[in-house]
């Protein structure tokens, strides 16, 4: 089953990617919801321990991919609400593996800095772009991403290897992605006109979070 869910995943994610180049949006809608649905199931049937707040967090990401499909901004925010849900879940999945006595302020205090002003950075390109109801909630959801960041590299300062390197460059792409969906929806005149670079780093950013948990 762990194969299957796998294949799965990589077969749509494909699918997708292409609809997403190609601006169809029938076969992006189609095959989105089975992204983080394969995504689930790959992880319930291969980890050694299950945790609930990964699966949690799998199942908000999917949620809030289906939310994001319809148009409009009531959309919008529902699916931007799942998706805060689903980053808090991931941190409290993080933190099971974070010894939080290694980390020292010097360390805590520099990179929550760091992506404040990355937030703030990028918040400043889109502001003339972004519905003044939406400025200051998406960059409240954008800080959100930047904790699951920050805990993320939390937990690979307090066991570093492989998989807990693995996670943290999963949770860097998918801080990517939700930027470059800000620009890709509400910045109209940029070079960013698809979904593809969005869908690219969002998916492989997921199955990285995955499999540096697993």
């Amino acid at each position: 089953m762990t194969a299957f869910f796998l294949v799965v995943f990589l077969v749509s994610t494909a699918i997708h990617l292409y609809a997403s180049l190609k601006q169809n949006t029938r076969l992006r809608n189609y095959t989105k919801p089975i992204l983080l649905a394969s995504l689930f199931g790959f992880y319930y049937v291969t980890a050694r321990g299950v945790l609930p707040a990964i699966l949690l967090a799998l199942f908000f990401s999917w949620l809030g991919d289906v939310l994001l499909m319809p148009k409009g901004v009531k959309w919008f925010t529902a699916g931007g609400i799942a998706f805060m849900v689903s980053h808090i879940f991931f941190i409290l999945g993080y933190c099971t593996d974070i010894d939080f006595a290694l980390l020292h302020p010097l360390i805590i205090v520099p990179l929550a800095l760091i992506f404040v002003g990355l937030v703030a950075f990028i918040f400043s390109k889109l502001k003339p772009h972004l519905p003044k109801m939406l400025f200051y909630p998406m960059f409240f959801y954008l800080l959100i991403n930047g904790s699951m960041n920050c805990f993320a590299i939390f937990r690979m300062i307090s066991k570093p290897c492989t998989a807990t390197i693995i996670t943290c460059i999963g949770a860097v792409l998918f801080f990517i992605s939700d930027s470059t969906l800000f620009f890709v929806r509400f910045k109209k005149d940029g070079r960013l006109k698809t979904h593809f670079w969005v869908m690219l780093t969002y998916s492989i950013g997921e199955l990285l979070i995955i499999i540096g948990l697993l």
